[in-house]
């Protein structure tokens, strides 16, 4: 027969299956600090030796890390994704900057389509709330803190989306934009037309989430990564003659 004696589990790998999910989830981030072990074994109910035993049990998986002095830490899970030498490839090559976009449009178009189908209602206000900050860093010179909520209101979609494999594969390659890996994309921010472009583009997207429409969503996904590709692409160009015309001005200065 098809049954097996029902096996209690330990307090502790309850423990530590809680903490799991809160890091498969995305909930706790790679290099977010635990609560002091006080503290958190009082928010989860259980004792601390019980908690040091999940503790213990998740740093020899590699999910947190213990550091002397300063807590625990949710482990760098991410930076397992891609190899140095791979990122050192992104960064060198350009056909890995259109094929990073063309990853986006297809994964975060996808992402948007879920968000507005499977979103919930508070996964919906985050990202309101977040363009909502968007609005008001675009009225300030610096445009750092946009690009900033920029980054943060894609993962917001993609956190909407509710799967968990594209929520990690992303934050990774969210990681490597913010390196600089693909491109410089405060460049894209430091011209005034091209940040209220980007902010019209946001606010469709988050308009179109809000209003549930998952094929209006994907939509616009789609014309703001076309819209980045192209500046991109105009900026390149731009890059391209720059250096054509020093070498023609340091020719004429040198006749």
């Amino acid at each position: 027969m098809p049954f097996e004696k029902i096996v209690s589990e330990k307090l502790s790998q309850s423990v530590a299956r809680q903490i799991e999910l809160l890091v498969l989830r995305g909930i706790l981030r790679p290099g977010e600090r635990l609560p002091a072990e006080r503290d958190l074994a009082e928010r989860m109910g259980v004792s601390r030796p019980s908690l040091r035993e999940a503790l213990e049990a998740l740093e020899e998986k590699g999910l947190v890390v213990s550091k002397p002095g300063s807590g625990v830490f949710v482990a760098d899970v991410l930076g397992s994704a891609f190899s140095p030498a791979l990122i050192d490839l992104f960064s060198s090559h350009d056909e890995a900057v259109f094929d990073y976009l063309d990853f986006r449009r297809d994964l975060e178009g996808l992402a948007a389509e879920r968000a507005a189908r499977l979103g919930s209602d508070t996964d919906l206000a985050v990202i309101a709330t977040i363009f909502g900050k968007m609005e008001a860093a675009h009225q300030k010179r610096d445009p750092s803190d946009e690009a900033q909520l920029d980054a943060e209101f894609h993962m917001a979609i993609i956190e909407a989306s509710h799967n968990v494999v594209m929520l990690h594969m992303m934050r990774s390659m969210f990681e490597l934009l913010k390196q600089g890996v693909f491109f410089n994309r405060m460049m894209m921010f430091r011209n005034r037309l091209t940040r209220d472009l980007l902010l019209d583009q946001h606010r469709a997207i988050n308009s179109a989430i809000q209003s549930r429409n998952p094929a209006a969503a994907r939509m616009a996904i789609c014309k703001h990564m076309d819209y980045v590709e192209q500046a991109l692409k105009e900026q390149q160009r731009a890059e391209r003659n720059e250096a054509v015309a020093r070498q023609r001005i340091e020719h004429e200065r040198q006749r």
